[in-house]
Parts: C-alpha cells; structure tokens; sequence
C-alpha cells in the first residue's frame, strides 16, 4: 500500500510532509526513554510485515499493521510508522522519499485511532482485550485503505481505476490483520499484559 514517487501532485506530498514532521514531533515529545525498547521491538515488527508484498494488477497487498502498532505504542505509533517507512523507502524503494509524507499520513493516522479505540474498549478480561485488538486491527486496513484513495484521488483521472482496486483488495487484508492482531493481542495479554498498557501520557 505504497503510493510512489511522482503519483501524487506537489502540493499535496507538501502538505502531508508537513502534517508528517508535526505528527511525528508530537509523537517523539510524548516518547520516555523506558518505552524505547517497546517501540524499537514494535517498528522492526512493522518494518518486516509490511515487506512481503503479494502482487494484484496495478498494486499490490501486504500486512499493515496500523491498527496492532497503535494497540501497543499509542501516541508512539505515528512515529514509530514513519521511521519503518523512511527505512523501507531508503532501503528497499518502496514507496518513495516525495511520498513518504503521504505513506506516513496514510498509515500513522489510523494507527493513532486505532491504538485510542482499542485502550478506550479493551476492558480487562481476555475476550475484551481479543475483541479490541480484531477491531483495532481490522479498523485500522479500512482506513489506511480509504486514505490511499483518497491520496490517489487527488491525482487525477486516471488513479480512479486504481483507487477502487486497491480498496477492494484490501477487503480480505482487513480479515487477515484483524485476526492476526486478535491473536497477538490474545497472546501478549496471556503472557505479558502490561505491555498492552501503550505508550501514553
């Protein structure tokens, strides 16, 4: 789900570069050093998942992450995405450095919804904590997926086409992650759940 170097019009990589160094100064203003090795564990999670990519048409799927990152680093999470795309971009070329602002935007967003959904509605037995990371998990590809077309549909004409692909497929990725995320959070809850605790203050 990386929108590449010269899809989106100048203005707007601009604007979200902008709305990327904002959210990622609030997101590193919020950070205490004891979260550090939580987030860095977390990134390097998001940064691996995200790099398998399955092929469809003119894009591609992949697992996102958004709705689990934001479940486990809460205001942390914006940050933590735009550091695992910067690396993917400058490592791998995915997406690309003009629209870095944008992938962040597309993807730190909805991770930061997420991630305050699931703390808002998670409870404290095991099924609330599963249900809430389903949805956080599942949430978090519909709207990643709504803000990719809404990114492509700012470029014309002829992303249209390619703006409706990639949200119908995403449909099965929104089960997938919502179910990979529901056991995650089953698990950590099981084992560790102070870690479901995120990174908030």
């Amino acid at each position: 789900m990386h929108i590449s170097d010269g899809v989106l019009p100048t203005t707007i990589s601009l604007a979200a570069y902008a709305a990327t160094a904002l959210g990622a100064g609030l997101s590193l203003k919020r950070i205490r050093q004891e979260d550090l090795p939580k987030i860095a564990v977390v990134t390097s999670s998001f940064f691996v998942a995200s790099l398998i990519h399955l092929p469809l048409g003119p894009t591609s799927v992949h697992l996102l992450m958004p709705g689990i990152v934001g479940a486990l680093l809460g205001s942390a999470a914006f940050l933590s995405i735009a550091v695992g795309l910067f690396l993917q971009s400058i490592l791998f070329q995915f997406g690309g450095l003009t629209a870095l602002g944008a992938n962040a935007i597309m993807m730190g967003l909805p991770a930061l919804f997420c991630g305050f959904l699931f703390q808002a509605i998670r409870g404290t037995t095991l099924l609330r904590n599963t249900i809430a990371g389903a949805l956080a998990g599942g949430l978090g590809i519909l709207l990643a997926a709504a803000l990719l077309a809404a990114f492509l549909y700012t470029s014309g004409e002829d992303f249209i086409g390619v703006a409706k692909l990639a949200l119908a497929a995403h449909i099965p990725v929104i089960l997938i992650e919502a179910a990979v995320s529901a056991f995650t959070v089953s698990f950590i809850f099981r084992v560790k759940p102070e870690l479901l605790h995120s990174v908030l203050r």
